[in-house]
């Protein structure tokens, strides 16, 4: 029997990708899911792992943290000896006018958003690398593709995730890795939620009639079901820049 897939998650809080990505994988018996997330969101991940099979282990990890990073991945190739799948997920949002927002804030959005992705990369291609296979996807958003007012700070952390993602896939191509980049729209998650609470302030009278328009977004399991398609499917494929699926 083939041994099941270690899959690291990162960003596992209660209502996101992140965390309904774990309990779709924790079902499939081959797979070994380690939900990965900064301490405050432990509980979260306790009752995940209630929720779902004894595929699934748990596991505290800040992505803006050098050392964090460097002690999970070591602790999951001493356990397990390798780390198949690779799913950049953990993010922050950043709301305001770029004119007037913080540059800490900012700073705080890249070093999560951005540099926490690759940083988790640069920890686990070495041993991807060793194994000739792999999989890493990382989750962009459609904003890094079509900026928004108020949201410049995240766009550009995202769309920097995007073009990081693409270079990696030509440089990583003949270690035998894939790099897959999820871009997803608007998604119900508590991440969204907070956003939008941040986003529809009293005092924006303009913009009151398109908080309905605003608030509209997809499912998480929509999203999940794109990154089950993208990373474990057997057959490998050459899908250009995205592979597109209709979420309707």
């Amino acid at each position: 029997m083939t041994d099941p897939k270690v899959v690291l998650v990162t960003g596992c809080a209660k209502g996101g990708i992140g965390y309904e990505y774990c309990k779709a994988f924790a079902e499939q018996h081959y797979c070994h899911v380690i939900a990965s997330d900064i301490s405050s969101r432990v509980p979260d991940m306790l009752e995940l792992k209630e929720e779902s099979s004894c595929n699934v282990e748990t596991m505290e990890l800040d992505v803006s943290s050098d050392e964090s990073a460097t002690s999970a991945v070591d602790s999951i190739i001493s356990k397990h000896g390798r780390i198949d799948v690779l799913l950049n997920n953990a993010g922050i949002g950043s709301v305001g006018p770029l004119a007037e927002l913080p540059l800490e804030e900012i700073r705080r959005a890249w070093e999560i958003n951005t540099l926490g992705q690759l940083r988790l990369i640069q920890k686990v291609v070495p041993y991807m690398a060793n194994q000739v296979s792999g999989t890493i996807v990382n989750v962009g958003s459609v904003v890094g593709k079509v900026p928004t007012p108020w949201g410049g700070s995240y766009c550009a952390s995202k769309a920097a995730v995007h073009a990081i993602s693409n270079t990696l896939r030509l440089e990583l191509n003949p270690f035998g890795i894939n790099v897959v980049l999820v871009v997803p729209g608007a998604i119900r998650s508590n991440f969204g939620n907070a956003t939008v609470t941040k986003l529809c302030h009293q005092e924006w009278k303009l913009y009151k009639e398109f908080k309905g328009a605003i608030e509209e977004r997809g499912g998480a399991s929509q999203v999940v079901e794109v990154i089950s398609l993208a990373c474990m499917t057997e057959q490998k494929r050459s899908i250009g820049d995205q592979h597109y699926r209709s979420l309707n």
